[in-house]
């Protein structure tokens, strides 16, 4: 009679995670489309903030090109492309902050100059490490047109460590870190500059392609 009672139980519980997977598939299948499409927004968003539309008539969040930094990890550059001309280039960079890691989108022209900056994720004090976030301040803003020259690299540091930039009243190891993360930017994206020139959009290869075969026809 025990035995039998297990059994019964056993069914239950196997029909019961059955169905409860069988719904967690379903769900997926329905959100996983909707999830991408705001993905993609998002990443839109964020790269429209740093590379101007006036400078690109492509898709950037579709002319991509990934290349590892210093650290052996994939970066994915995303490329601005005008009449199959680069002339922008955008890409995340991140630093240690004071609560873990802060994520930074930068977007930088053919010279190396800075065409806009945005924190993408940080879990820094609300009141004090959030003023990197474009919404708190314009503290992010002063990086625009600035390169690894100018200023020189060995002032790319807040004031309190002998370079330049502002830091934040009880909040110096915030701004120190973005800082960080967009000086290495510069310094990745001068690295690879050669292999990041050379980038040709999808819609420039297929249109030379076909430009090619039509030439070949003849």
């Amino acid at each position: 009679m025990k035995s039998q009672r297990t059994l019964i139980h056993g069914l239950i519980l196997g029909a019961f995670c059955l169905g409860f997977g069988s719904l967690l598939v379903m769900t997926n299948g329905y959100t996983k489309d909707d999830i991408a499409l705001r993905a993609l927004e998002d990443r839109q968003n964020s790269l429209a903030q740093v590379i101007p539309d006036s400078i690109h008539d492509n898709n950037l969040a579709t002319d991509i090109l990934t290349l590892k930094n210093e650290q052996g990890s994939e970066v994915t550059a995303y490329i601005a492309t005008r009449e199959g001309k680069v002339t922008g280039v955008a890409f995340e960079t991140s630093s240690t902050g004071y609560a873990g890691a802060i994520k930074v989108m930068l977007g930088v022209d053919p010279e190396g100059k800075i065409l806009g900056a945005r924190v993408l994720a940080h879990k820094e004090t609300p009141g004090l490490g959030d003023k990197i976030e474009v919404k708190k301040g314009d503290w992010i803003l002063r990086f625009t047109g600035l390169s690894v020259g100018n200023p020189p690299v060995e002032k790319w540091k807040v004031k309190k460590d002998g370079g330049i930039f502002d830091q934040f009243a009880g909040a110096t190891i915030t701004p120190r870190a973005v800082v960080k993360a967009i000086r290495e930017g510069l310094q990745f994206f001068d690295a690879n500059k050669a292999k990041l020139m050379e980038f040709k959009s999808g819609k420039t290869a297929g249109a030379e392609a076909a430009g090619a075969a039509a030439k070949g026809a003849k």
